[in-house]
């Protein structure tokens, strides 16, 4: 079976970089997306944004593998840490992802998926090794390289970690400390919240797809940490997705 990657970003902005390296690069537009179909490193791809929140990254993800064939899906961005210790710059790769605005109780348990038996969805083991190999080589490469000795102060990125672990996603930006602990209190295991991570690794779940998720830490979800962040995503989530995007490609060579 030919191999067909999908590469999503959580922002138009976080893949600008990845559709740069596409060679014999074609566009068509679907559902108001544009998706973009080329060639990284001989391995056929196709790169889109996902749009944000839950459900319009799960349509994306359900066009890509429906009309564009995908075999398996790469999905990058950014999250706000919830985890202690984890710091603007860090990366997560997904292990298991959650929903942690779900709830229908009294009719199923909180967090549960309908009709699916079950609260977190496993991304793919064999991807998701390759995606902690990619990370790996980044960083040790030295992400200064990849982002600039200017940005790498800016943000004060002073040797990242990677981190595998557990990602919670939500309609809706967490921003307050109360919110914060208020999800760790009932999912703590989970190291970063983001807005569509697990909506699409449900409609990967229910294809049968393997996928992956790697997000960029980028605030600590609370506003302690106040940054640019539009600026960070242009200069440094652009080039973290570039640089993994990259090595990916190379490993599934």
């Amino acid at each position: 079976m030919k191999r067909i990657l999908g590469i999503m970003g959580a922002m138009a902005e976080e893949i600008d970089e990845v559709k740069t390296m596409l060679v014999d690069v074609k566009s068509v537009e679907v559902g108001g997306r544009a998706f973009y179909s080329g060639t990284i490193n001989g391995i056929e791809c196709v790169v889109v944004f996902s749009k944000w929140g839950k459900v319009a990254a799960s349509i994306t993800a359900s066009i890509l593998i429906g009309r564009f064939a995908i075999t398996e899906l790469l999905f990058v961005g950014t999250a706000g840490a919830l985890a202690e210790g984890l710091k603007i710059g860090d990366i997560v790769v997904g292990q298991r992802l959650v929903q942690h605005d779900l709830d229908a109780r009294p009719m199923i348990p909180r967090f549960e998926l309908p009709l699916l038996n079950r609260v977190y969805v496993n991304s793919d083991v064999r991807l998701t090794g390759l995606a902690v190999r990619a990370v790996s080589k980044l960083l040790d490469r030295g992400v200064v390289q990849v982002m600039g000795e200017k940005n790498a102060k800016e943000f004060s990125i002073v040797a990242p970690a990677l981190v595998l672990g557990d990602i919670a996603s939500g309609d809706q930006f967490v921003n307050s400390a109360a919110k914060r602990n208020s999800i760790l209190s009932e999912l703590p295991d989970i190291q970063c919240v983001e807005m569509e991570g697990a909506a699409v690794a449900q409609a990967c779940y229910e294809f049968d797809l393997p996928f992956a998720v790697i997000r960029v830490i980028s605030d600590t979800a609370d506003h302690n940490a106040r940054i640019d962040f539009i600026r960070f995503v242009r200069e440094v989530a652009n080039a973290y997705a570039k640089a993994i995007v990259n090595e990916m490609t190379l490993l599934l060579d």
